[in-house]
């Protein structure tokens, strides 16, 4: 469990680089491009992934911000052969934006009702 959080501070590292560029074309691109891995998908597999990367985000030196977590959480998953989805999500009033992660249609890393607070805009 422990090498797992480690790959995904390294990948909060890396999303958090685009981010701070204002390069969200580039954090995009890299997420929707990301290739699915041939491993075979283990039952717990998404919830250990997503446990390590909240274990990531508690130790990282500053704010995770929704998009940089669910860019993280995204390619770890498939990495290990999931299909997982960033979805990213606003809402009119008051405006606000969210990103989540997506596998086979069920919300993973959030709470279960983030489609009924924000219209989907885009998933990759």
């Amino acid at each position: 469990m422990s090498f797992l959080v480690l790959q995904a501070y390294l990948r909060l590292v890396y999303f958090d680089f685009y981010l701070t560029r204002g390069n969200f074309a580039a954090l995009y691109k890299k997420v929707r491009n990301y290739p699915i891995g041939r491993h075979p998908e283990l039952r717990d597999t998404t919830e250990k992934i997503c446990a390590a990367v909240d274990m990531a985000c508690i130790w990282y030196w500053k704010e995770v911000l929704c998009l940089q977590r669910s860019a993280a959480t995204t390619c770890l998953l498939k990495r290990c052969g999931i299909p997982a989805q960033l979805t990213i999500g606003a809402q009119q009033m008051p405006f606000k934006a969210h990103a989540w992660v997506e596998v086979g249609g069920r919300v993973i890393n959030d709470k279960p009702y983030m489609r009924e607070m924000y219209a989907v805009l885009d998933q990759c």
